[in-house]
């Protein structure tokens, strides 16, 4: 909960033009956590100037603009890094998307192998992926699907549900009642949660069998490599 808290704070204190260097003597955390916390905020050239005219820190402005020529160069080489990825990615083979979708479902979904299939995830990206492999990689009709929800009484119901329906192109005739969570997200306030839980759910046995059997057959075959290693 205190970390929580602290970087609320060390946020707020950057978005207001503070150096790492009085975050850090303010809130007393190490630098190297403000560099994990902070990497998105850079300070703005207003901000340097402002920061330089205080001789206490002027010295710092060197430091913040050598923070800023290194991020702007990552993120120049991670660009680049991704129109290649995106070049090589995004001609996946029908085969190639039903195991991507396998993978996913090993680590995300529900295992009983009676239940539905059900995907959940906070990350929007992660459910409209889970969307196309259900649709194109198993051949589930959209109609079909129904979307599950774990919000919190502090949010906007009808406006989360709009959110999902918007992210999805699902109608909210397709939501179930989402289940509320009676507590606030200040326990929880991170990066992942801002807009609750969504899940995916089909109900057809035979093809959650086919789903656990072939997660079962890849692991049972590459758990055997292993043994051929030793």
């Amino acid at each position: 909960m205190a970390r929580v808290v602290d970087r609320q704070r060390a946020i707020e204190l950057r978005k207001q033009g503070k150096s790492y260097g009085q975050i850090k003597k303010q809130l007393g955390i190490a630098k190297s956590t403000l560099s994990d916390w902070l990497s998105k905020y850079p300070l703005s050239e207003k901000q340097l100037a402002l920061l330089k005219l205080n001789k206490e820190y002027s010295r710092q402005v060197a430091a913040e603009k050598n923070r800023i020529t290194k991020r702007k160069k990552r993120e120049a080489r991670i660009q680049a890094t991704y129109e290649e990825q995106h070049k090589y990615w995004t001609s996946l083979s029908q085969r190639e998307l039903e195991l991507a979708g396998i993978f996913l479902y090993w680590g995300e979904g529900t295992k009983l192998i009676k239940g539905p299939i059900v995907i959940s995830n906070t990350d929007p990206q992660v459910i409209k992926f889970s969307l196309v492999w259900m649709v194109y990689g198993l051949g589930i009709p959209k109609e079909k699907l129904k979307v599950t929800l774990h919000l919190y009484n502090d949010m906007d119901i009808k406006k989360e549900m709009e959110y999902w329906s918007k992210q999805l192109r699902l109608p909210l005739s397709q939501f179930a009642k989402p289940y509320i969570k009676k507590s606030t997200r200040v326990n929880i306030n991170h990066k992942g949660y801002g807009h609750g839980t969504c899940g995916l759910l089909f109900s057809n046995v035979l093809l959650k069998e086919k789903i656990m059997m072939a997660i079962k057959a890849i692991s049972d075959h590459y758990s055997s490599k292993i043994e051929a290693m030793i």
